[in-house]
C-alpha cells in the first residue's frame, strides 16, 4: 500500500474511532448536506473528508457517507490498492447495516419530503422496564400525544396540521441523533407514548455544547471530620442503605479529551439526571414549523398547543416497592423510604442523593430549607423563653392590675370610639385583653427583637458559607459563566444586529436599545399599577373595618354595669379585627391567582436572556406583589391604626366620611398578634391543602378510574403519565411560601415571639410533605442546574435590613413599652409625678386624657347618654384636660414620649446595624477550607489535562520520528543496494 493510500486509510480509521464532530454554524443555517465529489487524486479525497457531514448511529439512511466510502472504493480500484479496496468495501457494508443518518442541527427545514418516523414496538409486559423493547437502549425522556386519527374534538384540517407538526418534530429529533420508539397505551388506545433515547455520540456532543462538568479522576483531598460529627451521625441516613457519593475532580466535557475522563462504563458515565437534561435541551430547540420566515420550535410550545399532552423523564421505580429489575438502583424507592416518609422527620436529609436524582436545583432548595429550619431551632428556643418570661411576670403587671381593679378601671368611663351609635364603656371590659398583652408587651420582647436582628444576620452569613460548600461539591462554582444556555424564546426573537463592545463583532439581539427601554418602561409601569391595585384592596379592607365597627358597636350593646363573661372577649374591636383578618386572608388568596398570571405575562414580554434571568425577574415581581399583599394589613395595624385619630371633640375622618379606628387602651399590639396568627396559620393550612391534598385526591381519582377500566399490567411510562405534572414555575411557590414566612418571622417578631416556633414546626412538616409530594404524587422533574437560590438571597437580605426598622418601630410606636418607661423614670416622681419613688402606679390614669362631653360635635355626639352625674369621659392620648389654656392640645408627656421613641429607634437601629456589619465582616462568604479545595481542584485538573496532552503529543511525535528514521534507513539501504 503506498503512502497516499495509507493516509486515506488512517483518515477512515479516525472516522470510526473518534466519530464526527458537530459543525458550529454561526449564521444559523443548519442541516446543510454536502455531497461528496468523486475525485481521482488524494487531495480531492482529503478535502471531501474535511467537509464531510456529521454521522450518528441512528436508524435511517446516510447518502453522504455512503458516497464518501463509495468514492474511496473507486479510488482504491483506480490506484490498484487491494488493501484500501477491501477496507472501504467493509466500511461501506457496515454503514448499510447500521443505516446511519446525517445529523443536522435543530434548524432543519421542516418541509422535507421524506420524514423519519419512530420505531413501533408493543409493550413487553415488563412494568418496571426503563429500556426500549430491545432491553439495551435506556429511556431518557417520554413524549405523550393523542392519536390524531382518533381525536373527535378538532376539525379534520386541524388534526392534519397537528399531525404534520408532530411528524416534522419527531423527524427532526431523529435527524438530531435521538432514537425514538412508539408504544400505544395499555389503558387508553388513543394515547401513544414516544420513548426517547440519546446515544453515546449525541450525549458527548451536547455535553460539550452545554459545558457539563464530568469526572476526571477520583478526588484525593482528605476530608476532616467535624467536632460534631459524632452527634450528626445519630441523625444521618444509614450509609449502608444510601451509600455516600464518591467525590471526583471534574472539568467541562470535551470530546477531544475523551480519554482524560473517568469512563469505566459508557452506560453509566452520564447518569440518568444528566441524560434527561441533555435530551430536554435538544427537545427545547428542535423546530417543527416555519411560518412567515419565523421558526417555531420547542417542546413547550407543542405542549401549550396540545400537540403533545405531556413530556417528562421517568421515575426509576415505584416508591412503594423496589423494582423487579436487578440492575435498577431504586433511587425513588430509597428516597421515599429514607427521606419522604414521615418517620424521618428528625433525620438529616440525604442532599447528595436528592441532587443526584432530581438535579442541583431541587437539591439546593432542600439544602436551604433544611438549613433555615435548623437555624430556627435557636430562634424558637429564645422566643419560647421570652414568652414564658411574659407568662411568669404577667401577674406583676401593674398597669394591667389597674385596668382590672374595680376601684380604678371600674371608675373610668371611656369615650365612644365611633360617631353616634357607639356608647360609653367601662375600662374593665378590656381586663382580659390587657392580661394577654402583658405576655407579649414585656421587657423580654425587647430582648427578643434585638436577638432576632442579630440572628437573621447570622443565618444569612452562615448560609452563604454553606452555599459555597455546595457549589464546590456539586460543581456549580462556574455554572453561570460556562454552562447556562440562552433561552429558546430569546433566540427565536434575535432579529436585530448590534456590535459587541468587547469582541467588536456583530451579534443578534431581540431588540434595540430603544426597544429595550420601551419594554422596561412598560414592565415597570405594569408592576407599579398592580402594586397600587393591591394597595387599593388594602384600603377597601380598611374601609370595611371602619364601617363594620359601627355595626358591631350598635349590635354588641355595651353596658357599664354589664358582667357577662362573653363581653370580656367579644368587644366591637375584637369582632372587627377577627372578621377583617379573615376577609383579608381570603382577599390575599384570591389575588394571588391573578398576580401570578400578570407577573408571568410581564416577564414574558420583558424577554430575559437566560432561564436564571427569567426566574430572577419573575421572582422580584412576584415578591413585590406578595409583599404588599401579605404584609400591608400588618403594616396598617402596626403603624397607622390608632395613630391619627384626633380626639373625641375633633376626630379625623377617612375620605371625609369614615372615622379613623382607635386602638384598645392597651394598644394595637395584641391586634397585630392576632392578625399574624390568623395569616400565618391560615396560610400554612391553605398551602398544605393546595399543594398536598389536591394532588393526592386527583391521583386517587385517576388511579380509581384506571383500575375500573382495566386490571392489565401498566408500564412505568404510563404509570408516571397518570401522576400530576409539575408546574412551569417549578419550585417558585415553595420558595415564595418560605420567604413570606421568613418575613413574618423577622419583620413582626416583636409582636409575636412564638412565630419562630410555629415556623419551625411548619418547616419540619414542610420538608417531608414536599419530599412526599415530589416522590409520590408528581412526575419526575427535569433535572436543572442551579448555582444558588437566585433572587431569593438579596430579597432575604432586604427583609433582614427592613426587619430591624420594623421591630424597632413596633416597640416604639405599637407597644406601650416606651410610654411606660417614660412614666416610670420621669412622670411618676416629682416634678411631674406625686410618688416619692419610681413606680408604675397611676400609669393608667396618667395616660388617659379627659374630655368634656359637652364639647362633642353634633355629628359625633352619641345617642345614648352618659350614666350618672359624670360630665367627662376618658380617651387614649396625651392631651391637656378641658379648662386648661391649651385644652385638647398635646401635653409635655406626649413630647417626652415622642423624643424617647425616636431616640430608641435611632439607638436600636444603629446598635443592631453595627453588630450586623461586624458579623458580616468577621464571617467570610466562603470558608478558607472551601477556597483551598477549589484551588486544589483547579490546579490538579489543569495539571492532569496538561500532562495528558503532553503524553499524546509525545506519543504522536515518537511515531513520526520512528517513521522518519525508518524512511531514512530505507533510503540508505536502497543506495547501498
Amino acid at each position: 500500500m503506498n503512502a497516499e493510500n495509507q493516509d486515506v486509510l488512517l483518515d477512515l480509521e479516525g472516522e470510526e474511532e473518534e466519530g464526527e464532530e458537530e459543525e458550529d454554524d454561526d449564521d444559523g443555517e443548519t442541516g446543510r448536506e454536502l455531497e461528496f465529489q468523486e475525485t481521482k487524486d488524494m487531495e480531492g479525497v482529503m478535502d471531501a473528508y474535511r467537509n464531510r457531514p456529521r454521522v450518528s448511529t441512528q436508524m435511517g439512511r446516510s447518502e453522504g457517507l455512503r458516497e464518501d466510502l463509495g468514492s474511496c472504493s473507486s479510488f482504491a480500484a483506480e490506484t490498484h490498492d487491494l488493501s484500501l479496496s477491501h477496507y472501504c468495501f467493509g466500511k461501506l457494508q457496515s454503514v448499510l447495516e447500521l443505516k446511519q443518518v446525517i445529523i443536522p442541527t435543530y434548524g432543519t427545514v421542516p418541509d422535507q419530503p421524506n420524514l423519519h418516523t419512530p420505531e413501533w414496538a408493543d409493550f413487553d409486559d415488563k412494568p418496571d422496564s426503563l429500556f426500549f423493547s430491545d432491553g439495551q437502549r435506556r429511556i431518557d425522556f417520554v413524549l405523550v400525544y393523542e392519536d390524531e386519527n382518533k381525536k373527535m374534538t378538532h376539525k379534520r384540517s386541524d388534526r392534519k396540521k397537528q399531525k404534520r407538526k408532530r411528524q416534522v418534530y419527531e423527524s427532526n429529533l431523529i435527524n438530531n441523533g435521538l432514537q425514538l420508539e412508539s408504544t400505544r397505551s395499555v389503558l387508553d388506545e388513543k394515547l401513544i407514548f414516544v420513548k426517547v433515547h440519546a446515544p453515546w455520540e449525541v450525549l458527548c456532543t451536547y455535553a460539550e455544547v452545554m459545558h457539563i462538568k464530568l469526572p476526571l479522576q477520583p478526588s484525593d483531598l482528605k476530608t476532616r471530620d467535624s467536632a460534631f460529627n459524632w452527634f450528626n451521625r445519630l441523625f444521618r441516613v444509614d450509609e449502608n442503605i444510601i451509600k455516600p457519593e464518591q467525590e471526583f475532580f471534574t472539568a467541562p466535557f470535551q470530546k477531544e479529551h475523551l480519554s482524560n475522563f473517568y469512563i469505566q462504563d459508557k452506560d453509566t458515565f452520564f447518569n440518568p439526571a444528566t441524560r434527561s437534561r441533555i435530551v430536554h435541551f435538544i427537545l427545547s430547540r428542535v423546530e417543527y414549523a416555519t411560518k412567515n420566515n419565523v421558526k417555531k420550535f420547542g417542546i413547550n410550545k407543542l405542549l401549550d398547543t396540545g400537540i403533545y399532552k405531556a413530556a417528562f423523564p421517568l421515575h426509576d421505580s415505584s416508591f412503594r416497592h423496589p423494582s423487579t429489575d436487578p440492575d435498577c438502583p431504586n433511587e425513588r424507592y430509597l428516597l421515599y423510604r429514607e427521606w419522604a416518609h414521615p418517620k424521618n422527620i428528625f433525620k438529616l436529609q440525604p442532599l447528595d442523593f436528592i441532587r443526584k436524582y432530581y438535579g442541583e436545583k431541587i437539591g439546593i432548595y432542600f439544602a436551604w430549607l433544611g438549613f433555615y429550619t435548623n437555624m430556627l431551632i435557636v430562634a424558637a428556643v429564645v422566643g419560647v423563653g421570652c414568652f414564658l418570661y411574659g407568662c411568669l411576670t404577667k401577674d406583676n403587671c401593674t398597669w394591667s392590675q389597674e385596668v382590672c381593679d374595680p376601684s380604678i378601671g371600674g371608675n373610668i368611663i371611656m369615650c365612644p370610639q365611633c360617631d353616634k351609635v357607639c356608647t360609653y364603656w367601662n375600662l374593665t371590659i378590656t381586663c382580659e385583653s390587657s392580661k394577654k398583652l402583658c405576655i407579649f408587651d414585656s421587657f423580654g420582647t425587647l430582648v427578643f427583637a434585638v436577638f432576632m436582628g442579630i440572628w437573621v444576620t447570622l443565618f444569612l452569613e452562615f448560609w452563604k458559607r454553606r452555599q459555597a460548600e455546595l457549589e464546590y461539591e456539586w460543581d456549580t462554582v462556574e455554572y453561570l459563566e460556562q454552562e447556562e444556555q440562552v433561552r429558546p424564546e430569546y433566540e427565536a426573537r434575535c432579529t436585530h444586529v448590534v456590535m459587541n463592545e468587547i469582541t467588536q463583532q456583530e451579534e443578534h439581539v431581540p431588540y434595540t436599545a430603544c426597544g429595550k427601554c420601551i419594554r422596561m418602561t412598560f414592565c415597570t409601569s405594569a408592576v407599579f399599577f398592580w402594586i397600587l391595585l393591591i394597595i387599593a384592596s388594602v384600603i377597601g379592607i380598611i374601609v370595611y373595618r371602619l364601617s363594620v365597627f359601627l355595626a358591631f358597636s350598635a349590635t354588641l350593646t355595651q353596658h357599664i354595669s354589664g358582667t357577662e363573661a362573653i363581653r370580656k372577649y367579644l368587644t366591637p374591636q375584637t369582632a372587627t379585627s377577627v372578621t377583617a383578618s379573615f376577609i383579608s386572608f381570603i382577599v390575599i388568596m384570591v389575588l394571588n391567582v391573578i398576580y401570578e398570571k400578570v407577573a408571568i405575562l410581564i416577564t414574558d414580554f420583558e424577554l430575559p436572556r437566560t432561564q436564571t434571568d427569567y426566574e430572577n425577574s419573575l421572582t422580584t415581581k412576584m415578591f413585590l406583589f406578595q409583599f404588599v399583599n401579605y404584609y400591608s394589613s400588618c403594616f396598617y395595624i402596626a403603624f397607622f391604626k390608632g395613630k391619627f385619630v384626633g380626639h373625641p371633640g375633633n376626630p379625623v375622618y377617612w375620605l371625609g366620611k369614615y372615622r379613623n379606628e382607635e386602638c384598645d387602651p392597651g394598644g394595637c399590639l395584641l391586634e397585630l398578634t392576632t392578625q399574624l396568627a390568623i395569616i400565618v396559620g391560615g396560610k400554612a393550612i391553605w398551602n398544605n391543602i393546595q399543594e398536598v391534598l389536591l394532588p393526592w385526591v386527583k391521583n386517587l381519582i385517576g388511579r380509581y378510574c384506571a383500575a375500573a377500566r382495566s386490571e392489565k399490567v401498566v408500564p412505568r411510562w404510563e404509570q408516571d403519565y397518570h401522576l400530576q405534572p409539575v408546574g412551569k414555575l417549578g419550585l417558585f411557590y415553595e420558595y415564595l411560601e418560605m420567604v413570606i414566612q421568613f418575613g413574618f418571622v423577622t419583620l413582626f417578631v416583636a409582636s409575636f415571639p412564638l412565630a419562630p416556633l410555629l415556623a419551625l414546626i411548619n418547616n419540619m412538616l414542610e420538608i417531608r410533605l414536599d419530599a412526599w409530594k415530589l416522590t409520590t404524587q408528581f412526575r419526575r422533574m427535569v433535572p436543572q442546574k442551579a448555582q444558588d437560590i437566585g433572587a431569593w438571597q438579596p430579597i432575604m437580605q432586604g427583609i433582614a435590613i427592613l426587619a430591624v426598622v420594623t421591630n424597632a418601630m413596633i416597640i416604639a410606636f405599637t407597644s406601650d413599652m416606651i410610654p411606660r418607661l417614660v412614666y416610670y423614670w420621669s412622670f411618676s416622681v416629682p416634678p411631674y409625678g406625686s410618688h416619692s419613688s419610681h413606680t408604675m402606679k397611676g400609669y393608667i390614669n396618667n395616660t388617659l386624657s379627659v374630655f368634656n362631653i359637652s364639647d362633642f360635635k353634633n355629628a359625633s355626639k352619641p345617642f345614648s347618654p352618659l350614666f350618672g352625674n359624670q360630665m367627662t369621659c376618658r380617651y387614649r392620648d396625651f392631651r391637656y384636660p378641658p379648662g386648661h389654656q391649651h385644652q385638647y392640645e398635646h401635653n409635655i408627656y406626649y413630647w417626652h414620649v415622642i423624643a424617647a421613641k425616636l431616640a430608641f429607634i435611632i439607638v436600636m437601629e444603629h446598635v443592631i446595624y453595627f453588630v450586623k456589619f461586624i458579623i458580616s465582616y468577621i464571617i467570610p462568604d466562603v470558608s478558607q477550607k472551601t477556597k483551598s479545595k477549589v484551588k486544589r481542584e483547579k490546579y490538579l485538573t489543569q495539571k492532569l489535562l496538561h500532562e495528558n496532552d503532553l503524553k499524546v503529543v509525545k506519543k504522536n511525535m515518537g511515531k513520526i520520528a520512528d517513521k522518519i528514521i525508518k524512511g531514512v534507513e530505507s533510503t540508505f539501504r536502497l543506495k547501498d543496494e
